[in-house]
């Protein structure tokens, strides 16, 4: 189960310096002129999760393999990227195909560095690339209604369906909302992903700051973290400069880098954590002699969905799951002292899976 958060932003915000601190690669090339990122870069980057070793220590095992996310460099933004301007027909291509946006603000001040509207204003920023992706989605959906007219017409059930939630859509947005303002019930759920709207997408605010701001913020990030407030989405503080650097360095020495900076970890880290909660993923874990591994799920997976991550038959033959708890494991010093202890428990087809699981499953071939 992979899941994609693509990194946008105006051109010189910093995001291609970020993209290649997060893959610790030079694949997407960071230059001080718009469009030096072209075509979209991937690059899976592991999620950090300390209990994962802790794990692998308990059970003696052979191989640690952490979950992972895929993050995309998407080329930057203009005004007007919605009628095509610069690559915008290209930027927004591109952003359908992700499952959230990590936006990328400015929030440092640096002559040497053009912005591409000459001032910084993160917030300005910010509507600017929100505005063009709701025109981009209200232009969308007025040729998708015309298209629906006839089945509509027909009593097509599923056009039906779409129509209403198009026209939902559209109003939120005529207003200056993004589509993720609507109300969606569960019956309509899948239909209302299946029409990947822009605005639909969860935002994630990446404030990046100048290197004496990275461990407190400053003014800019502030103003960020109100409008993502407002907003109800969420917003974290990074140097692209300070991570990219850290990069370049061993685990012994960007510790050390940390620590004269006062930071307790890499920004990467709480950004690829809140890419994790802003997806609402959590992860379950499976150990043994040969390998200690997590997987990605999202909140509310059952067990047999759980499974299916692991293989597509686990899931279609799935009878049961043992699990034990985290903290069961680690205090009962792995699976056996958990048996013994009574705290491996059998769960079916309905239990939820709950983040720090450690599962084993049985299924028919």
């Amino acid at each position: 189960m992979g899941f994609k958060m693509g990194i946008v932003g105006l051109p010189n915000v910093g995001k291609s310096t970020l993209f290649n601190a997060l893959t610790r690669t030079a694949a997407a090339q960071a230059a001080n002129f718009p469009f030096c990122t072209i075509e979209p870069n991937v690059g899976d980057v592991a999620v950090p999760d300390r209990r994962l070793e802790t794990l692998a220590a308990i059970a003696g095992s052979r191989q640690i393999i952490p979950t992972r996310m895929t993050f995309v460099d998407i080329a930057g933004l203009v005004k007007g990227a919605s009628k095509g301007e610069g690559l915008g027909n290209q930027f927004l291509a591109n952003i359908r195909e992700v499952d959230a946006i990590a936006h990328v603000l400015r929030c440092f001040e640096d002559d040497d560095v053009t912005h591409v509207d000459g001032r910084v204003d993160p917030v300005a920023d910010a509507e600017t690339i929100e505005t063009e992706l709701m025109l981009a989605d209200i232009e969308s959906i007025e040729k998708r209604l015309q298209g629906l007219t006839r089945k509509v017409r027909g009593g097509d059930k599923d056009a039906i369906q779409q129509e209403r939630l198009l026209k939902a859509a559209l109003s939120v947005l005529e207003e200056g909302r993004p589509a993720r303002s609507v109300p969606v019930d569960a019956e309509d759920a899948k239909a209302w992903k299946m029409l990947q709207l822009l605005t639909t997408k969860p935002i994630l605010y990446v404030c990046n700051v100048d290197e004496s701001a990275a461990a407190t913020g400053n003014a800019l990030s502030e103003k960020v973290a109100a409008m993502a407030a407002a907003q109800g989405a969420a917003s974290v503080v990074i140097s692209a400069a300070i991570e990219e650097e850290i990069s370049q360095l061993d685990a012994d020495e960007a510790a050390v880098f940390l620590e004269d900076l006062s930071l307790d970890e890499p920004g990467l880290d709480r950004l690829i954590k809140a890419g994790y909660d802003l997806l609402h993923l959590e992860t379950y874990f499976t150990v043994g002699p040969k390998e200690a591994r997590a997987w990605t799920i999202r909140q509310g997976t059952l067990a047999p969905q759980a499974a299916g991550v692991i293989h597509g038959d686990f899931e279609r033959g799935f009878i049961r799951a043992e699990t034990i708890s985290y903290d069961d494991y680690v205090a009962l010093k792995g699976e056996a002292g958990a048996k013994d202890a009574g705290k491996m428990r059998v769960e079916g087809k309905a239990y939820t899976v709950k983040d720090g699981d450690v599962l084993h499953f049985l299924f028919n071939a």
